[in-house]
């Protein structure tokens, strides 16, 4: 009788234990995904900015009259003041608009067959009004291509008389700008400017004459986007 259950338990195991195994063979290892890729967040450079310029200038002037002329010389100095402008972004492309102010103490002197004892050119203020073309895909990386007009003038003094013209110009240039902090940014550019030339009359300068203003301004600044 002992023999017949031992006999029965066995085959009872063996049934209990065909589904498990089943079972056990339908289970598979876990498998482990990869985190998905995020791409890095770009800066947007859509909306109005404000900002403060920092520049070093430095070209050529020249005066010259129906008898003689100074030839080229050189005029330099610092530049600061203010920005203000507006971007708008088309994926990677950044169309702009920027206006900037400065102080300027920017000027040179020549002594020559036209200037008795001397002339100086100098720029008090400076201005300008650019369109900027940047490219944005490079993480928060912005070159750009600007050109407008430029505004200032130009101060002209021979032997203690001196006048003053305003002048529009042009200029144009290349910069980039870094993008850090939210909606700060901070870019260095160069621009080539040309004020055109002002006329100094007889009574002052003893005979018409003619003065010309071209620079070279290298530019760092800081701006905040709204």
């Amino acid at each position: 009788m002992s023999s017949k259950l031992f006999g029965a338990g066995i085959v009872a195991a063996a049934i209990l234990a065909s589904p498990l195994a089943a079972q056990a063979a339908d289970l598979r290892a876990p498998s482990y995904k990869a985190p998905a890729y995020v791409s890095p967040a770009y800066a947007s450079w859509s909306g109005f900015y404000v900002g403060i310029v920092g520049t070093y200038g430095f070209g050529k002037s020249s005066w010259s009259n129906a008898v003689a002329t100074t030839g080229d010389f050189d005029v330099k100095g610092p530049m600061a003041g203010g920005t203000v402008g507006y971007n708008f972004q088309t994926g990677s492309w950044v169309w702009g608009l920027e206006g900037d102010l400065s102080a300027s103490w920017m000027k040179g002197t020549a002594g020559t067959a036209v200037c008795v004892p001397d002339c100086e050119t100098k720029n008090t203020w400076f201005g300008t009004g650019r369109a900027r073309l940047g490219y944005a895909g490079w993480n928060n990386w912005m070159p750009y291509l600007t050109g407008g007009a430029a505004f200032g003038d130009i101060k002209a003094t021979q032997g203690g008389a001196s006048i003053t013209k305003t002048k529009v110009g042009w200029t144009a240039g290349v910069g980039v700008e870094y993008a850090f902090l939210g909606n700060w940014s901070t870019k260095i550019e160069y621009l080539y400017a040309d004020l055109g030339k002002a006329t100094c009359s007889t009574p002052t300068c003893g005979l018409d004459t003619e003065i010309k203003l071209k620079a070279n301004l290298v530019r760092v600044g800081l701006n905040y986007r709204f």
